[in-house]
């Protein structure tokens, strides 16, 4: 029994020394207010946010666009990262692109797609699908190229159709590389959609920030990016929850 609460409490130790220091740091007068406010103001501040409906607003707008960004990136990015593991054609004239453009960081893209798409919804959903489709491609590809030839070869021999092959083989087999890709994209489409957000956007948490700042609300500011790091933390472990769930035949 103390090991299992000694393990349970162990999370909490840097969290604590954490909140112990900025307590320190805002007790006295060694830090400007307008650099540093204590955690009570921070609290006080998520409050006035909650209670005036400003933060629901913001939250809303930022969810919308990180999972419907999402769903049209890993959608697409499964899509392709079968057909480049399976055509030779396909991984031919895209690969040696694929490869090349997963390298640069989406944030990069930021000026670029607002000089096309300006500051509309359709950039935010932009940046957040380009996000999201490049680890799903490549973790689907990597998944589909681990597939045991045998498998498909008794597929062949047995006649099965195209859509049959993706079904009842291709998809079953690539869960868990696929779950790991959609995992890792999901958390780097929050992180750069919140970054789109400080940038250019009318609402949303990013946005939040930014007013926060201009404004000298270092409170508001805070509170944003206490809520960036619990949602992005609750995002990867549903992820992982759902992984463990949905692959556990692999240790049955």
């Amino acid at each position: 029994m103390p090991s299992i609460l000694h393990r349970r409490l162990l999370p909490l130790v840097v969290p604590g020394l954490i909140l112990a220091a900025w307590i320190g740091a805002t007790s006295g007068e060694g830090a400007p207010l307008q650099v540093l406010v204590p955690p009570s103001a921070v609290i006080d501040g998520f409050n006035e946010l909650l209670s005036s409906g400003e933060l629901a607003d913001h939250l809303r707008a930022s969810l919308w666009r990180l999972l419907t960004g999402f769903a049209i990136g890993a959608s697409l990015g499964l899509g392709f990262g079968i057909l480049l593991a399976r055509s030779a054609l396909v991984a031919a004239y895209t690969g040696p692109f694929f490869q090349a453009v997963r390298q640069v960081p989406s944030i990069a893209f930021l000026p670029m797609l607002i000089l096309l798409l300006g500051v509309d919804e359709g950039f935010k959903l932009a940046i957040v699908a380009k996000a999201a489709f490049f680890p799903v491609a490549l973790a689907t590809h990597d998944g589909v190229k681990g597939i045991s030839k045998g498998w498909l070869e008794v597929a062949a021999i047995y006649r099965l159709s195209p859509v049959r092959v993706l079904l009842r083989l291709i998809l079953p087999a690539t869960v868990p590389p696929v779950l790991t890709g959609l995992r890792l994209g999901l958390t780097r489409a929050w992180i750069v959609l919140v970054a789109a957000e400080l940038m250019a956007a009318e609402n949303g948490i990013g946005q939040m920030m930014e007013m926060g700042r201009q404004m000298f609300r270092i409170d508001t500011v805070m509170v944003g990016v206490a809520l960036t790091g619990l949602i992005g933390f609750a995002l990867d472990q549903g992820f992982r929850l759902a992984e463990r769930r949905l692959v556990r035949w692999k240790t049955a």
